[in-house]
């Protein structure tokens, strides 16, 4: 028995392991100002490229300009995040798919 559950222990990690490399492949946008500056990130939650629009560089000053980017990037990462967490919960959920009886469900 021991055994077994060892064994649905390391797929459930494989899985897992899986998963991660796949949200390496599956990416978010964000963007402010309009789309001015648009930041893309992986599901893994890197930050795979910026675009900042030559018009707002022209217009904004390097502070403003600063600012904004936290904001996209952090719109980005959020959006990964949340992503992030539906894929690794689909695959918890095909791991454990009997547990929601233990809680009465």
């Amino acid at each position: 028995m021991l055994g077994d559950f060892m064994g649905k222990i390391q797929e459930a990690q494989k899985q897992m392991e899986e998963t991660k490399k796949q949200l390496s492949n599956i990416f978010v946008d964000a963007e402010v100002e309009g789309g001015l500056i648009k930041v893309k990130a992986d599901c893994n939650l890197k930050i795979v490229n910026i675009d900042i629009s030559d018009q707002l560089l022209q217009s904004k000053d390097k502070s403003e300009i600063e600012d904004l980017i936290i904001v996209a990037i952090n719109k980005a990462l959020e959006k990964a995040k949340e992503t992030q967490e539906v894929e690794m919960s689909k695959v918890a959920q095909g791991m454990l798919p009997n547990l929601g009886g233990l809680f009465g469900k």
